[in-house]
């Protein structure tokens, strides 16, 4: 029987192409979408799906025993403008959940463990441009907290019971095929549906907010191919650092304009100001792109062209 690959945490804003792009590659009865509710047509008819709670250790192991999985993939998370509502309940998920696959790594019921890392990890006193791969990270955020923690145990995990887990730290995301799941950068997903909608939008951020974000697909490509790589390239254990754009919501504005040039935006930052002033505006992935090959493929205007054809359809 075929070694096989689990989701879990198949239904959010990453897992759903994830799970798309694995079962291309794989094929799809090898890839196993799990997720607390069910996910989108596409992913709930192109292969095994299970009703699975992230943070239910034995269930987790009963799918992985059933399936005879080798790998998991584990994008189950609570966002963090979401996280921040609900705080007690974001850190037990974020956490607990790791744990889980981290345990059934190290009791070598599975090979391989995926979990993404985040830019929330740093913090008002990390080095705003250019951010460093390792440097100091005092992050201010629930998700931020737990992602920092999650990526200090699976380190330890490495070391200390060899485990092969690999991580990435996500930039915002931009995506058309998932609507926004409450993350601080979203404002870059909305403002696309809102220009076609409404011909404007209002952005909780100020107009000169700078973050790292990238296009789905390039995200999509780091996550398959960090996997891919041969297990001595992969030098760091915590998470690598990982870039491809930095903008502004004006400057993301100015390239919607090219298509919808009566498009107007207004500006009233909320709660979630504080979280994006308290990250990098820019990220030195320089590591990733030594250690195993990693490459964007998607600027600006590119990502600006694709959301706005496939969101008119």
């Amino acid at each position: 029987m075929e070694k096989r690959i689990l989701i879990i945490g198949a239904s959010g804003q990453i897992g759903n192409e994830l799970t798309m792009s694995l079962r291309n590659r794989y094929g799809n009865q090898n890839v196993i979408a799990s997720d607390l509710r069910e996910a989108n047509a596409l992913v709930m008819e192109s292969g095994p799906f299970e009703i699975l709670d992230a943070m239910d250790g034995k269930a987790t192991e009963k799918a992985v025993k059933k399936y005879n999985i080798a790998d998991v993939y584990l994008m189950a998370a609570m966002l963090s403008a979401t996280a921040e509502k609900f705080p007690a309940k974001g850190w037990d998920l974020n956490m607990s959940s790791l744990f889980n696959v981290l345990n059934l790594a190290k009791d070598k019921k599975i090979e391989r463990i995926f979990w993404p890392s985040s830019i929330a990890v740093f913090g008002p006193t990390t080095p705003k441009t250019n951010t460093p791969q390792h440097t100091i990270m005092e992050p201010t955020t629930v998700y931020g907290i737990s992602k920092q923690t999650g990526e200090r145990w699976c380190e330890y995990y490495h070391k200390r019971y060899g485990v092969d887990v690999r991580s990435i730290r996500y930039p915002g995301l931009i995506s058309y095929k998932t609507p926004p799941g409450g993350g601080t950068t979203d404002y870059a997903i909305e403002i696309f549906h809102e220009a076609l909608k409404e011909n404007k939008y209002t952005c909780f951020l100020s107009a000169q907010t700078a973050l790292p974000m990238m296009f789905m697909d390039d995200a999509i490509d780091a996550t398959v191919n960090i996997m891919l790589a041969p297990s001595q390239k992969i030098k760091i254990r915590n998470a690598y650092n990982l870039a491809a754009l930095s903008f502004t919501p004006q400057e993301l504005a100015v390239s919607i304009q090219k298509h919808i040039p009566d498009f107007t935006i207004a500006y009233q930052p909320d709660f979630r100001q504080v979280i994006a002033d308290s990250w990098p505006a820019s990220i030195d992935d320089s590591q990733a792109r030594k250690d195993w090959g990693w490459e964007h493929r998607i600027d600006l205007d590119t990502l600006t062209k694709i959301m706005i054809e496939n969101l008119s359809k």
